[in-house]
């Protein structure tokens, strides 16, 4: 059954744009995912489909009841795992003015599964006769290409159509499987797909149910549904109100389904967010870690141990590989995005901050009560990160630095990763290799928490990397801040030149409480931070509105990102500023409630005076593992 059909809108070969996602519905649980409109059908958006792993399987579902039309009513999101449809069927026999036939789909994923129930629920006076069909089209494109807005070139495999084990129908293409069972039904190829139909008979006042579910795999597979349950207690957060307590309540639940493991072990650590990251990235599964380590610091500890086991052992510039640095992204086959020139290699190592930011992590897993024994194996693992710090990150002038030598990687490689992410006030990009500010803040704490960390277990070095601390600190404070007439502020980068870029970013809010700034210095970054140039009241923008690149829904250059501002609040609160830090929490809770308590990856950066409600980022991921744990670093930072 080839996968370009007659009636596609475009052939395989045209170019779309990325899928938006705000108005799709999902339920997931890494790394199964699946997206649908109001009554739970695929097709009508880009986005919408059945995906395992690595790849959408169903590009193409709808459910009919023939000579009728279903209507939505609801659809009630119970958790990230399942989501009921609730729709009406109009025009039986005996019907009056109100309806009373309702038809309600129940799906529920898990790893490798999705499964439909479908019940038909009748208060009409007679038995009705219904005919249920549910259409069906195996899709199996790669994630990337859909992310893309491209389609597969090639045929998928013909379907077989079995009674075999209750399997009516299973296809498999390069490495994925794809079984669907329906008991009962008739199946039936046709030049659209797969059909299902049943007959049903519904006495009046009784429910009766079909069902059908998809068993999903994907042989290539690096990652898979962690299995154990993670013992999470939402009144173990402290929450001050209802607020707070709904936003934990529901964070939890996504970050629940978003927990995955490296495939075949028990190491579990967060996906970073649906539907393209449903993997292993090193920077959001550190940071969703630290978020929640006041919770379960045995999510840090195999996050750690889950990143050490694919720490760079080599120097490979095509995929960014250095000894002792903590990767980037694992997937099961290279990245490839067209439109970007970008192809990523499957275990890609391109970030500059996930390994200083490994090293606290352990540091403050160890404080949070993760074993001695534990840290104390892991510090062979501290060692070459430190070095790495050092060894291959430092540039000329001592500032860990970063530039893509392969030519097809990402050009920006801090946690504002996209290609015009690093911008100078009148809108020109910084020409790298470049320094990001926060990067130096990570790697002044990391060298501290390194050396108490080789003090108190008896290793060498600790003083040596208190000395490179101290003189990394020194250099900041000397390169990096812009005088202004509004007041000093630290400069989001420098340069290949040395040069500072003096956009007026976010970036200065993750230096609080790393210590390479004096407490005089936070005062000046807390201020900047809670001005109306930053602080759009729905959170922290990720650019200033006076900067010539900043646009409210700019990915990395005027949007607000959940995780961003939870870490200026945890700064402004470890640096003593609790009321600029409840300002500032309080303008995310207000977004959290005003978007359904499930915080988008990202969200508009207009003002909030006058608006009801942030405006979506279209393309947003939801969940976002760091944007939901952001939800529990907050409870516990302004408690």
């Amino acid at each position: 059954m080839s996968s370009t059909l007659p009636n596609d809108p475009a052939p395989a070969s045209v170019q779309r744009p990325q899928p938006l996602l705000h108005t799709a519905f999902s339920v997931l649980r890494a790394p199964t995912q699946a997206w649908s409109d109001a009554l739970g059908d695929m097709g009508a958006l880009p986005i919408h489909g059945l995906y395992h792993s690595n790849t959408r399987v169903i590009d193409r579902l709808s459910l009919e009841v023939e000579g009728h039309v279903l209507e939505d009513l609801r659809v009630l999101e119970e958790d990230a795992l399942h989501t009921t449809f609730t729709m009406l069927l109009r025009g039986l026999p005996g019907e009056r003015a109100d309806p009373r036939f309702r038809v309600e789909r129940t799906r529920a994923v898990d790893g490798g599964l999705m499964e439909e129930t479908i019940t038909f629920n009748s208060a009409l006076a007679s038995p009705q006769r219904v005919i249920a069909v549910l259409r069906l089209h195996a899709d199996f494109t790669p994630i990337h290409l859909v992310k893309d807005g491209l389609k597969r070139e090639h045929a998928v495999a013909d379907t077989v159509i079995s009674d075999a084990d209750g399997t009516v129908a299973s296809w498999s293409d390069d490495g994925v499987s794809l079984r669907i069972i329906a008991p009962g039904a008739i199946a039936t190829e046709t030049d659209a797909g797969l059909e299902l139909r049943w007959q049903v008979d519904v006495p009046a006042g009784e429910a009766p149910t079909i069902g059908w579910r998809a068993e999903l795999d994907d042989e290539r597979a690096v990652v898979e549904a962690a299995s154990d349950a993670t013992g999470w207690d939402p009144d173990a957060v402290p929450a001050f109100d209802l607020r707070i307590r709904r936003w934990v309540d529901r964070a939890l639940t996504d970050l629940s389904a978003l927990r995955i493991t490296l495939r075949g072990q028990d190491e579990p650590f967060l996906a970073a967010g649906a539907p393209w990251f449903l993997t292993l990235f090193g920077r959001d599964a550190l940071w969703a870690a630290q978020f929640m380590l006041p919770l379960d610091p045995g999510l840090a500890l195999s996050t750690l141990r889950a990143l050490a086991q694919l720490q760079g052992t080599e120097v490979d510039p095509l995929t960014a590989e250095q000894p002792g640095k903590i990767m980037h992204e694992l997937r099961p086959t290279a990245l490839e995005l067209p439109q970007q020139q970008i192809m990523l290699p499957p275990l890609y190592y391109g970030t500059i901050d996930a390994t200083p930011l490994w090293i606290v992590l352990l540091r403050d897993a160890w404080h949070a009560g993760v074993s001695g024994a534990e840290v104390k194996a892991l510090l062979p693992h501290l060692h070459a990160a430190l070095e790495w710090m050092r060894d291959y990150a430092a540039g000329p002038d001592g500032f860990l630095r970063y530039i893509d030598e392969s030519g097809r990687g990402l050009s920006n490689q801090g946690w504002k990763d996209s290609d015009d992410s690093i911008q100078w006030h009148d809108g020109r990009l910084a020409e790298g290799p470049i320094a990001l500010c926060e990067v130096q803040g990570y790697a002044y704490a990391a060298a501290l928490a390194g050396a108490e960390l080789l003090e108190s277990f008896g290793e060498p070095g600790a003083e040596e990397w208190r000395d490179w601390a101290a003189a990394l600190r020194a250099r900041f404070n000397d390169a990096f801040w812009v005088s202004s007439p509004d007041g000093d502020y630290p400069a989001i980068a420098l340069d290949a030149h040395g040069a500072r870029v003096d956009s007026v970013a976010s970036n200065m809010g993750h230096l609080l409480g790393t210590g390479i700034v004096s407490h005089e210095q936070a005062a000046l970054i807390a201020r900047r931070l809670l001005s109306p140039e930053l602080h759009s009241g729905f959170g922290l923008r990720t650019m200033s509105t006076a900067d010539a690149g900043y646009w409210p829904l700019s990915y990395h250059g005027g949007s607000v990102w959940a995780h961003d501002t939870a870490i200026a609040v945890l700064g402004l609160v470890r640096e003593g500023f609790r009321a600029e830090a409840r300002e500032l929490a309080d303008g995310l809770i207000s977004a959290a409630v005003r978007l359904g308590f499930r915080m988008p990856e990202l969200h508009s950066g207009d003002e909030r005076h006058g608006t009801e409600s942030p405006v979506p980022y279209p393309a947003a991921c939801r969940p976002q593992a760091w944007s939901a744990a952001a939800a529990i670093a907050i409870a516990f930072a302004v408690r």
